[in-house]
């Protein structure tokens, strides 16, 4: 073999030798970049999952505070309507009091608180006070019970109210603590609160 036809065998091998190991860095870097691929795709596909699942838990977030805001709107007005409710049918109550105030069993009922409060007292001193709404009916209770009444000047719609000084006692039974009695203890629920 001549130096011609080693040379051109060397180059040939060599050739083959560069084609053999450019072929396969080319598959390794194929390869490389395949994974490359496969893991971008991977990473890209969990971060796209989890801006789905941050944005869905802020979605939720954003319609469970809408809801408890309109939940606190609706309790706003539901609460106004029942005071609404609640005034109007105090009104009436107090209506219904001042009307019964002008029937002649309002007189017996007068009676018979004043002759309760007297029995309470037994022998101590008590002092009675009719509302100054009353003031006409004064003696005619005077007369009937043989109490000694006074008129308050503060307008108490009507009954009674009366002190016994030796106990340290007041009793309120007028209309207007009885009303505004009843307001505390009103519950839409079934009236009044039974404790």
């Amino acid at each position: 073999m001549t130096i011609d036809e080693k040379l051109q065998h060397f180059y040939e091998v060599s050739v083959e030798e560069a084609k053999e190991d450019a072929a396969k860095a080319i598959q390794e870097h194929r390869e490389s970049l395949s994974q490359m691929l496969e893991d971008h795709k991977a990473a890209r596909r969990q971060s796209a999952e989890a801006e789905v699942k941050a944005e869905a838990e802020h979605v939720r977030r954003e319609i469970n505070k809408a809801l408890a805001a309109e939940q606190i709107t609706l309790k706003r007005g539901w609460s106004k309507k029942q005071e609404e409710l609640k005034e109007t049918l105090f009104v009436e109550v107090k209506q219904k009091a001042q009307a019964f105030m002008e029937t002649p069993e309002y007189m017996d009922y007068l009676c018979k608180q004043i002759q309760e409060v007297k029995s309470f007292a037994g022998e101590d001193e008590i002092q009675i006070s009719l509302s100054s709404g009353d003031s006409s009916k004064l003696e005619a209770l005077s007369q009937k019970t043989g109490a000694e009444l006074t008129v308050s000047s503060d307008d108490f719609i009507g009954g009674i109210r009366a002190a016994i000084p030796q106990k340290n006692i007041m009793i309120d039974n007028s209309f207007l603590e009885g009303l505004e009695s009843m307001r505390k203890e009103f519950k839409f629920d079934g009236g009044l609160k039974n404790e």
